[in-house]
């Protein structure tokens, strides 16, 4: 089938063509862009460098809210929040007065590229950093006819054929399971991916990471160049194999914190409670997930639920004259602004500014695990993202405003060029 470059194959009304050689997408979460800058600066990323300078290298844009799952799905599945329905880590659910992760594959409301390939008859690998995204990833894939591979890191040991497509593969890569927070993490990611290019030959891989060290460590630290050197390395081995790889982010990562190193917080259910009374208001942190150790569960954007006596367009002005606080929109606004589930977002959506963070209530969040100063995502100002491809690419040097989820679109088109 590889031979037959002719063939297309459609996804959420997108089409994209057949790949020659492994088509790879790679997803550094929270890599704001400066990250890659300070590290080939410093010397320590060659291959990037080069490919920056004999590919095509271009800034996308996030979803808003610029958190993970929404991120990695819109990557997946080719399109906004708005058409596959996950818009954030975590959601209120009305109906039931729960408030849930958005982690099940039930919430998702479009297929992936991954299983349209794999529908196609095409060989598909993804390998996840942290296991909350692997079901979504993994949504629609079969594992008993040899084709597919999804897994995470986290996880790695406990893989089996019928649920992964691979039995045991920390025993399989020859490395032990990594520490949630960690960069090994992420660097087990990319040591699955180069074995799977050499051994399993994918014709669509999907390699994504966590972003612990780039929650704790600024650009051009130490820690942070000691990571983007290690990926460096890995991108080496991928380029050297022959596959078409784009590389991009989920979302960029920002300072968060005062002059004291203390998190910077508008705590928005302690507003509203007082506004409204206790508890009318019910705020919902999307960034909420299992993980919240080096975040707090504090990031730019929230999602509000007003009672409904609220004059909601009192609040929305109230809130609006916040200092830190740079957008309030209704449901409707954010939904058209920002491409959202209309049943998924409260009666109002907050994002705060560059340095700012919004919490629910003071009480609720335990920071007490914050060593180092608070770095989050979340807001506009997170959804700047690096993209570039390990080939000349024509049409993306010209092409109008670019999406993190252009990704396999790109990496596929690089793929599906003629052999040198």
């Amino acid at each position: 089938m590889n031979q037959m470059s002719k063939i297309t194959v459609t996804a959420n009304r997108r089409t994209y063509p057949w790949p020659n050689v492994p088509a790879i997408a790679i997803c550094l979460d929270g890599c704001e862009p400066a990250y890659l800058d300070e590290a080939i600066k410093a010397g320590l990323m060659p291959t990037l460098a080069r490919i920056r300078k004999t590919g095509t290298e271009r800034t996308a844009l996030s979803v808003i809210p610029s958190f993970t799952n929404p991120n990695n799905l819109s990557i997946a599945t080719g399109r906004p929040p708005a058409i596959h329905g996950i818009c954030g880590n975590y959601l209120y659910e009305p109906a039931t007065g729960k408030e849930v992760m958005m982690n099940d594959p039930r919430f998702l409301r479009a297929p992936t590229v991954f299983k349209a390939f794999y529908d196609a008859s095409a060989k598909v690998a993804v390998v996840t950093a942290k296991d909350k995204l692997r079901a979504l990833l993994g949504h629609g894939l079969k594992f008993d006819e040899g084709r597919a591979v999804c897994f995470s890191s986290e996880k790695s040991d406990t893989t089996t054929k019928a649920e992964n497509g691979l039995d045991n593969a920390s025993a399989w890569l020859g490395r032990p399971v990594p520490e949630v927070y960690s960069a090994d993490l992420s660097e087990f990611v990319f040591a699955a991916g180069v074995k799977l290019l050499k051994e399993f030959r994918p014709d669509v891989m999907y390699l994504t990471t966590t972003d612990y060290v780039q929650h704790k460590y600024a650009p051009g630290v130490p820690e942070a160049n000691s990571f983007y050197e290690m990926f460096d390395k890995y991108l080496t081995e991928l380029d050297a194999l022959g596959a078409a790889i784009v590389v991009t982010a989920d979302h960029g990562m920002k300072p968060k914190h005062k002059a004291d190193g203390s998190p910077d917080v508008i705590y928005v259910q302690d507003l509203l409670d007082e506004w409204l009374g206790k508890d009318a208001a019910r705020v919902i942190l999307p960034i909420t997930d299992p993980y919240v150790v080096h975040h707090g569960a504090l990031g730019s954007f929230a999602t509000a639920y007003l009672p409904e006596m609220a004059d909601k367009e009192e609040i929305i002005e109230r809130l609006k004259s916040i200092e830190g606080i740079d957008v309030v929109l209704s449901r409707p606004e954010a939904c058209v602004r920002f491409e959202l589930p209309d049943d998924r977002i409260g009666d109002i959506v907050l994002v705060s500014s560059e340095n700012k963070t919004l919490g629910t209530s003071e009480h609720r969040h335990d920071l007490a695990a914050l060593n180092e100063p608070l770095r989050s995502h979340g807001g506009l100002t997170e959804q700047e993202v690096p993209f570039i491809a390990n080939r000349t690419l024509p049409e993306l040097s010209s092409a109008g405003t670019l999406r993190n989820f252009d990704a396999f679109y790109y990496a596929l088109v690089a793929a599906a060029q003629p052999a040198h």
